[in-house]
């Protein structure tokens, strides 16, 4: 998730809405990325379940968030 927080930062300094766009789209893809990584884990059985109940439901939340501002800003 650093990746994420990183690249946020640098949405976030965007010159223009077309830059924010972009870049927000990259922040998309991060915080897929690492939604997939964590249900790996779980589906893998290094982990359980209960333990990445959190972790999936905190990069949904995160995921949606981040959809809705890329819907919202013109490109």
């Amino acid at each position: 998730m650093t990746s994420v927080a990183a690249n946020y930062r640098a949405a976030c300094r965007a010159r223009s809405s077309a830059e924010f766009h972009s870049k927000i789209s990259i922040v998309i893809e991060e915080a897929d990325e690492s939604l997939f990584w964590v249900e790996l884990l779980e589906e893998s059985g290094t982990s359980t379940s209960a333990s990445v109940l959190n972790l999936k439901k905190e990069a949904t939340e995160i995921l949606s968030v981040l959809a809705k501002a890329r819907k919202n800003t013109p490109k």
